[in-house]
């Protein structure tokens, strides 16, 4: 059977902001050349589309981590499951996340990275659940969206690796 999805965000409301979000990056980045931090898996679709609509130098690569193991529950230890492939000493970077709940991952991976000289670093995030959010430290620059405690899907986001493909935002209902 398959799962009822509600639309929350349709594909033309998150294409327009994901527009907005790029335009607004490149001015702040005006002169520069930006490196792009695609968190992975969810991530690559929204970097991938932000990317495109950037009208400044982009660089990209990419990070896998995780704060699960094999629970649906952060075990609050978060592994570094693939690294950067690139230094970032003296570059601008930007953290692209698909969602941001609780903060617990970035918060740790912020500190990390900062470690790695960068010139600076910022978050970008297509999705933000500032209700969740347990590490008030997390400052998220650039918000796509903010949205309600729900449990979503598409546009890179998965429930149990399924509906990553949706072009819009819906919520899995019960």
């Amino acid at each position: 059977m398959a799962d009822k999805i509600r639309v929350l965000l349709t594909e033309e409301e998150v294409n327009a902001r994901v527009s907005e979000v790029a335009a607004q990056i490149s001015r702040d980045y005006e002169g520069k050349n930006l490196h792009l931090i695609c968190i992975l898996k969810g991530g690559v679709f929204f970097t991938c589309e932000l990317a495109k609509r950037l009208t400044i130098p982009v660089t990209l690569d990419f990070m896998s981590v995780s704060s699960y193991g094999s629970g649906t529950v952060s075990s609050g230890v978060v592994r570094i499951i693939k690294d950067l492939d690139e230094p970032l000493e003296g570059r601008e970077v930007v953290i692209v996340e698909d969602i941001i709940d609780s903060g617990r991952t970035l918060a740790y991976l912020i500190e990390v990275l900062k470690q790695r000289n960068p010139a600076g670093i910022r978050l970008c995030t297509l999705l933000d659940k500032p209700e969740r959010r347990v590490k008030k430290q997390v400052k998220v620059d650039y918000t796509c969206f903010s949205i309600p405690d729900e449990f979503v899907v598409g546009y890179g986001l998965d429930y149990d690796q399924k509906y990553r493909n949706l072009p819009y935002i819906g919520v899995i209902e019960q």
